[in-house]
């Protein structure tokens, strides 16, 4: 073997080697929609192909008010078919009571949900069109607030109802740089490794907030409110089972500000736990009864150091009763002030 060949198989070799290590990588990152997502407070991501997986295989078609109806024919989009990912970022405001709400939203939304007809009813329902990095930003009105999209590739479409562009315009620039694996929020790069492989939903940071009080105090939800720091960290995860049987396995990392806070947390928790129980007992065992109370069952939680660890089995059951699919709700960013 010459020189010359050597020196091309070295170069081959580094190249492979290169190429390795960028996969590995690129394994290691974030989906792409929640790599684009501006700084935040807190990140919920759905990957909406293997959830599909769980529900009904023919289910009822979704009752939806004429509205939201009318909408998703105008748009030639249905986001029950049509969504494929979306990645959510969100935004405390300094004033809870303010115009604009405890919280903003900043989504990037993946799927068959672009077109001309989505053209079309931007154009048509805009108050105001700008240009930035090469991408219209549409502002359109919807219930006081101004609400941004922007088409970033033939599959993907930004949205920010933030009170000011500087978010929409983040995501158009990451855009630029989405092919760099760890090109992406501190909040990722901080959490982001703990979230278990191949969960198809998840959050990091402080998720609670569209579930605190406008004093920041408890976590309320469904009425109940939680023995939780509403400024608390969080990694929330829903992964697929190992066994058979199509379960998920739920989990959630509260990160408390010190061993003592994080002990008596789980014990009050576990104590919230035990009355749930007892409360769930004497329901009728429908599927939806008999998949909650499985998960109260199997629900456990511990405490190591200033983390209390809560983790629970979902049963595949729930997704699969004969009440077909969920309503739509009335509330989406998509319902705009049509009176224009």
């Amino acid at each position: 073997m010459n020189r010359r060949t050597r020196r091309t198989l070295w170069i081959v070799a580094a190249v492979l080697l290169l190429l390795a290590v960028a996969v590995f990588l690129r394994s290691k990152a974030p989906p792409e929609a929640a790599r684009l997502l501006p700084e935040s407070d807190g990140i919920l991501y759905f990957n909406l192909k293997p959830v599909r997986a769980f529900l009904p295989k023919n289910p009822k078609p979704p009752e939806r008010v004429q509205e939201y109806q009318q909408f998703i024919d105008a748009i030639g989009i249905d986001p029950e078919r049509d969504l494929d990912e979306a990645a959510i970022a969100l935004h405390r405001r300094p004033d809870p009571n303010g115009p604009n709400g405890p919280v903003a939203y900043s989504m990037v939304l993946v799927g068959k949900i672009t077109g001309k007809k989505l053209n079309a009813w931007l154009d048509a329902h805009a108050g105001a069109r700008d240009s930035y990095a090469g991408h219209t930003v549409y502002s359109i009105p919807s219930e006081g607030r101004t609400v941004r999209v922007a088409q970033i590739g033939y599959d993907m479409v930004a949205v920010s109802n933030y009170p000011t562009p500087e978010m929409i315009h983040s995501m158009l620039d990451r855009h630029a740089t989405a092919a760099l694996p760890f090109a992406n929020s501190a909040m990722l790069r901080q959490y982001y490794h703990e979230v278990p492989l191949l969960s198809p939903i998840w959050g990091v940071g402080q998720i609670a907030l569209p579930f605190s009080d406008d004093r920041g105090g408890a976590i309320n939800i469904f009425g109940f409110s939680l023995p939780l720091v509403a400024d608390s960290t969080f990694i929330a995860s829903v992964t697929p089972a190992l066994s058979l049987g199509g379960s998920l396995n739920v989990k959630v990392v509260e990160i408390a500000p010190s061993i003592d806070k994080a002990a008596s947390q789980a014990e009050s928790l576990n104590v919230l736990l035990i009355l749930a129980r007892g409360i769930t007992t004497p329901l009728a065992d429908n599927a939806a009864n008999k998949s909650l109370k499985e998960l109260l069952k199997t629900a456990e939680i511990t405490q190591k150091r200033e983390r209390v660890v809560v983790t629970a089995t979902l049963s595949s059951s729930l997704f699969s009763g004969p009440a077909g699919s969920p309503k739509t709700p009335d509330d989406s960013f998509s319902r705009p002030d049509t009176s224009k």
